[in-house]
């Protein structure tokens, strides 16, 4: 197991990004559990538009996510995922994504801002 693997020992739950419902407000997909490693830190980055800001939470996540999509830290056990707003359970919105392939490219480290 890679220490990329290893140090992701923490759950995380993830909406990706809401698509308009066509009355006005939006909806998420359902909620998918990940793994991930979540760190409450400030940290500069550089958001799509090139502003740099400051993030709430730095995330390593198991897979590609959607910038706009929602991350809330804890498991789809902890609560009622179907139908609710992902904002009203307090999750955060994904404002950066980056991806780095590790020496031999066969995995990636998967890096969120909050």
């Amino acid at each position: 197991m890679s220490i990329i693997t290893r140090m992701r020992k923490q759950n995380a739950v993830y909406w990706s990004a809401p698509v308009p419902d066509g009355y006005g407000s939006y909806t998420y997909t359902d909620a998918v559990e990940i793994d991930c490693r979540w760190e409450e830190k400030q940290e500069l980055y550089i958001d799509p538009l090139g502003v740099e800001k400051l993030s709430r939470a730095v995330v390593y996540v198991d897979r590609d996510v959607d910038l706009g999509g929602m991350l809330y830290l804890g498991e789809i056990a902890d609560i009622d995922s179907s139908g609710i707003d992902p904002i009203d359970l307090g999750a955060f919105e994904i404002k950066q994504f980056a991806k780095l392939p590790n020496i031999r490219a066969t995995e990636f480290l998967r890096q969120v801002w909050l």
